[in-house]
């Protein structure tokens, strides 16, 4: 290749996008307005950005699981139980920034219940809270004041549901002061406990108005219409009653709804409706009647709630007519019993903001529902185990395209350890969830240039998968490419005897003479490998496959046919690779060679026929080889191993050409970038790295990971590379390296402007500009030199040069300098004072450390230094804040030090020492020059004191014979 046309080599990533855990278990709770998500990792809670899909805090927990916690309706507190009994509040922060530091609480009640929190709600005023725990207490909280208002016990075991019932009235003007407290227990019963003062003096602030009785399950969800007049209540029975809790006289029915004598008469909450779910009700919630939802109709007098359960829909019912509207969710057939588990729903969150019903899934998926499209509009993946494999994919692709576009790389799929394929949006943390194989997913490819994916599992199949083609026009393909579409199977390949662990589709597609199987006229698949643990390599026809699934259930699903089968290797094959010219074929085996094929493909009018032929081996790695990549412009071959090492073969004799070494453990993925001039490898030690091919050097790592790094994929454009790790993290590194040249042209030019303008300040005797310039450039350096050339300045204008104002006394030698000192703002004061620590601790530069440090104690208080250390801690965190890492022009910010009293304590602590030991230095000189002193004195007295006339003209003569010979010198 041509030097002036080589491409520059890449030196820089930078995490673009981090997909870490984000739900393992425990509560999960949406903002009121719908833009952010509180979820459980461990024992943390974490602030998710919905949209863009960005963590913004974590809240610091207290080691222990979160057993529950509920957002205020105002979205101020943050409110959560955990299996310490505490009860933690925390204040949400307002911006969408991401906050390095954890979130501390505001307040923390050490031993708010006696057993365990499961359950908790506040009210709609964000005033109260209350909370159940498994002893059968419930207790109201004041949120800001951290106290217990009122206090119910008599509930037959655990508290499973809470509800507050604060009615408001649009057409009133004074909103009804009266607040319910609606409880649900184990004991199947539901209390209503009024909360209004007179009534807790009344009853002794623990009996309930009213007792119902209908369920003969645990109730799980409760729910109050925004009149208060309805109360609707799901279980476990299977079924959802409607209560009527407007009553105010005693049922005439019969039906027993009260224990209370007296109060009978006063509120008789009637039992109105029962509904048969025929599933185990999780969740239950009343829409609002205003709720537009296709195809129903909405108003005042509409009554409609939605169920959550054991078969994982959503399901919208008319609550008068007791019949279902619609459905939310698929319900897939022919699952096992434990695939149906994972699937229930534990949890579902009404956010009428948004229109959107939020599910929360016993596998940890996280689903939006829109009511108003009644679609699936987002899917947050909780937890995605160990990262196996991924791939790029342009679902979005027109088909006709052949040269990347903005709608190439737009999602990426993730093998882990599950039978369930990931398939995520590059730019959010919106996915999709692809079923179909019966068990762990272990290797994925793309073909027709990321149009379709490929997997291999345990179940010993491969699978071709293709996106169903939403119904959009052609103006918005842009929309289009922001969502994940749905993936159906459209092929299976069946055969090997044992899991198929690699997989390799074609890198060219056919067009033209062949019959296009998507219908579309545009280019199709031909070929595919696959390699198993059965040691054998097959070659599948793919001809017949079709690049766009069909819309339904009952899609036909192509049986591949295999072309040849070739035992290749005599141990497990790890990795396959297709030439970019669909010629070669080379598969990577666990019997530590590489071995290269040729492909023979030809399709006729008759039929297709595929053959391999081998051409060499790759001997030389001392463990497996993991993987095996053909570069893209040069006739090479890399090949990743378990001893550490990646090799570069030549095709052409099939030798080790280059050996890279710098991983601590086993290499597991290797690609090609930059015109095959670098590559890019991760291994078991955490790393990925960046090697230059023509020097053999690292030119970088990226290190992200705790875990074997066992997923690499690279962008069709290469400026991104993904990397996915047995620690469930997925990173997205993005190419920065002329972003980095640039910022740094930057900074230099600026450092340049500024050194000038350094000098430009001292040749005009601009010292106070010169000070702060030097402060704010961090180069103790040229302050040191400012500062120790002030007395020999200072003498010049003594001798006449300068005016008055510097002919007076000062205390650093110029009086300017002084009064710069004096007026010196508190974070530059306390960096100045750290830079005289460091003076101090020299003998060469100490006197000028001296002189500085005795002029700031001269003219500033001690309070000033004090305060100084205070601004200098504010400034750094604003800065930290502003702008991440540090100052935006490149200067080094001070280290992280103490505040205030403290930080002057640890500064006078260092300066002490090197003090004193100055200070006896210079007495030990002055005691030294009193005896210099003497002997030049007896000497002047003794020697030259007593000289006789004769010796006299000798000395004058000598001094005239040194002064003669001085000038002839010169």
């Amino acid at each position: 290749m041509d030097a002036a046309h080589r491409p520059k080599p890449r030196t820089a990533f930078k995490k673009a996008r981090v997909v870490a855990p984000l739900h393992t278990a425990g509560p999960v709770a949406p903002t009121p307005d719908g833009s952010r998500l509180v979820t459980c990792v461990g024992e943390d809670a974490l602030l998710t950005d919905i949209k863009a899909g960005v963590e913004i805090c974590r809240f610091a927990g207290d080691t222990e699981s979160i057993t529950s916690l509920c957002i205020t309706p105002s979205s101020s507190h943050l409110l959560i139980f955990t299996s310490s009994l505490s009860l933690r509040i925390y204040e949400i922060p307002s911006s969408f920034t991401p906050q390095a530091k954890p979130i501390k609480p505001v307040r923390v009640i050490a031993r708010a219940h006696d057993a365990p929190v499961h359950v908790c709600k506040s009210d709609p005023t964000s005033t109260y809270l209350a909370s159940g725990s498994a002893d059968g207490v419930v207790k109201v909280w004041d949120i800001l004041r951290g106290y217990v208002t009122h206090l119910f016990k008599g509930h037959g075991g655990v508290v499973s549901a809470l509800a507050f019932n604060y009615p408001f009235d649009p057409s009133s003007v004074v909103r009804e002061q009266k607040m319910q407290l609606i409880t649900a227990s184990v004991d199947t019963r539901i209390r209503i406990f009024d909360l209004s003062a007179a009534a807790a003096r009344a009853t002794g602030g623990s009996k309930p108005e009213a007792v119902l009785e209908g369920h003969v399950s645990v109730p799980r969800g409760l729910d109050v219409s925004s009149d208060g007049k309805w109360l609707v209540s799901g279980g476990r029975d299977s079924v959802v009653l409607i209560w009527d809790i407007s009553s105010k006289a005693p049922s005439s029915s019969g039906q027993k709804s009260s224990k209370g004598k007296g109060k009978a008469a006063e509120f008789s909450p009637v039992l109105h409706k029962t509904i048969p779910v025929l599933e185990r009700v999780e969740a239950v919630g009343l829409l609002h009647p205003d709720e537009d939802l296709a195809g129903a109709p909405s108003g005042p007098g509409k009554l409609r709630f939605f169920t959550g359960g054991e078969k994982g829909l959503v399901r919208i019912w008319d609550a008068r007519e007791g019949t279902v509207l619609f459905s939310l969710g698929h319900e897939q057939e022919h699952t096992t019993e434990d695939q149906e588990e994972q699937r229930q729903i534990v949890d579902a969150i009404y956010v009428p903001s948004t229109s959107t019903i939020v599910s929360v899934h016993a596998d940890q998926n996280i689903l939006f529902h829109s009511l108003s499209t009644q679609t699936l509009s987002r899917q947050l993946i909780g937890f995605n185990d160990e990262i196996i494999d991924a791939t790029f994919l342009s679902p979005t692709l027109p088909l006709q395209a052949s040269a990347p576009s903005p709608l190439s790389d737009t999602h990426v799929a993730l093998a882990t350890n599950s039978s369930l394929i990931r398939v995520y949006s590059t730019s959010s943390l919106d996915a999709r969830l692809i079923s179909g194989h019966s068990e762990i997913v272990l290797c994925l490819d793309h073909g027709a240039q990321g149009r379709v994916l490929a997997s291999g599992s345990k179940d010993r199949s491969a699978r071709i998968w293709a996106p169903v083609r939403p119904r959009a026009s052609e103006e918005e393909e842009g929309a289009v490419a922001q969502t994940v579409p749905e993936w159906r199977c459209v092929a299976v390949c069946e055969g090997h005897a044992e899991s198929v662990g690699a997989i390799a589709m074609s890198r060219k597609a056919f067009s033209g003479d062949a019959p296009s199987a998507s219908g579309s006229g545009g280019d199709n698949l031909r070929f595919m490998f696959t390699g198993s643990q059965d040691r054998t390599i097959k070659m599948w026809d793919l001809a017949s496959v079709p690049l766009v699934a069909e819309d339904g259930e009952g899609a036909h699903i192509v049986k591949c046919k295999s072309l040849t089968t070739q035992k290749a290797h005599d141990k497990d094959i790890n990795s396959l690779d297709v030439a970019p010219n669909d010629r070669l074929l080379v598969s990577g085996s666990q019997d530590r060679t590489a071995k290269v094929w040729e492909i023979e493909y030809v399709a006729t009018s008759a039929g297709v026929r595929g053959e391999l032929r081998l051409l060499g081996t790759c001997k030389g790695h001392k463990r497996g080889v993991w993987c095996v990549r053909f570069g893209k412009a040069e006739r090479v071959l890399a090949t990743g191993s378990g001893d550490k090492t990646v090799k570069l073969w030549s095709l052409e004799d099939f030798t080790c050409v280059k050996t890279f070494e710098g991983h601590t453990n086993s290499v597991l993925r290797v690609d090609f970038i930059n015109a095959g001039m670098q590559m890019v490898s991760s291994a078991s030690d955490g790393l990925v790295k960046v090697w230059n091919v023509r020097d053999e050097t690292c030119a970088a790592t990226m290190d992200n990971h705790e875990d074997k790094v066992w997923a690499l994929a690279v962008s069709s454009d290469e400026s991104m590379i993904v990397s996915g790790a047995a620690d469930s993290v997925v990173t997205f590194w993005q190419d920065c390296t002329e972003e980095q040249e640039v910022q740094k042209e930057t900074q230099r030019a600026q450092l340049v402007e500024k050194e000038q303008d350094f000098a430009n300040y001292l040749a005009l005797h601009d010292y106070r500009n010169a000070i702060l310039l030097a402060l704010n450039m961090a180069q103790p350096g040229r302050l040191h030199s400012l500062f120790s050339s002030l007395p020999s300045s200072a003498d010049a204008h003594a001798d006449g040069d300068g005016d008055a104002s510097e002919r007076t006394p000062s205390i650093t030698g110029h009086a300017a300098v002084d009064e710069v000192l004096r007026t010196l703002p508190g974070s530059d004061l306390a960096r100045l004072l750290r830079y005289v620590r460091d003076w101090n601790a020299k003998a060469k530069t100490s006197v000028v450390a001296q002189r500085v440090l005795h002029a700031i104690v001269k003219l500033r208080p001690a309070e000033d230094l004090a305060r100084a250390f205070d601004e200098e801690a504010t400034f750094n965190a604003f800065t930290a804040s502003t702008d991440g890492a540090g100052d935006a022009e490149g200067m080094v910010a001070p280290p992280p030090e103490g505040r205030g009293a403290t930080a002057l304590k640890e500064l006078i602590d260092a300066l002490l020492p090197y003090t004193e030991r100055h200070l006896t230095r210079m007495e030990k000189l002055l005691q030294d020059s009193y005896v210099v002193e003497h002997l030049l004195s007896e000497m002047d007295d003794g020697m030259f004191g007593e000289l006789g006339d004769d010796d006299e003209d000798d000395v004058d003569a000598f001094a005239m014979d040194v002064d003669r010979s001085v000038a002839v010198s010169a």
